[in-house]
């Protein structure tokens, strides 16, 4: 088992002047703003911000809080000039909004739950769409069987073929968002 505080998340939010999300949604605020709110927080946690251009544990070249990207579409590149920490934010929630959050909500519709919605568009963040389309996680979800994803989303602890840390503890938070009601339903 892995090391992950639950309160890591509720003291992250209070940090950045945000209510946890077990709290009632502050007034105005929509399912989709809550939970690129969540979703921000665990990319920040886990992707941490890199002003220059670096190697990911996959060998992906990345910058910012994660970013493979530019808002333009371009790759990034080993050789491109750093970022500052708030081109980093903006890219990191354009990302979330634009691209993530949209792929999860086409994959898995059905999701009306702020903190599930949140940690599914992490395991995007991180392991993309196509891995999303493909897993049993997915079907899971999509079936509505929100016993069953916990176990799935820890399935995803490996990059290069071999079991890292930081994923098995980022699974965590995301599975630690997931946990059924009572009722092992939504």
């Amino acid at each position: 088992m892995s090391r992950f505080d639950a309160g890591l998340l509720e003291r992250a939010l209070r940090a950045l002047g945000k209510s946890p999300p077990a709290a009632p949604a502050p007034t105005g605020k929509t399912l989709h703003q809550l939970a690129v709110e969540v979703a921000a927080v665990l990319c920040r946690r886990f992707e941490g911000f890199h002003s220059h251009p670096y190697l990911c544990p996959a060998g992906v070249p990345t910058i910012g809080y994660g970013a493979t990207h530019y808002l333009d579409g371009r790759r990034v590149q080993l050789s491109d000039p750093p970022i500052t920490r708030e081109a980093g934010e903006r890219l990191l929630l354009r990302m979330i909004e634009q691209t993530y959050m949209p792929a999860v909500l086409q994959l898995c519709p059905g999701v009306r739950n702020a903190n599930r919605l949140a940690a599914l568009i992490d395991f995007t963040f991180n392991l993309g769409a196509g891995n999303l389309r493909a897993s049993t996680l997915r079907k899971r979800v999509n079936a509505d069987r929100w016993n069953d994803v916990p176990p799935e989303l820890r399935k995803w602890n490996k990059a290069g073929g071999r079991v890292l840390r930081g994923l098995v503890i980022r699974r965590e938070a995301e599975a630690a968002l997931v946990e059924p009601m009572p009722d092992g339903k939504g």
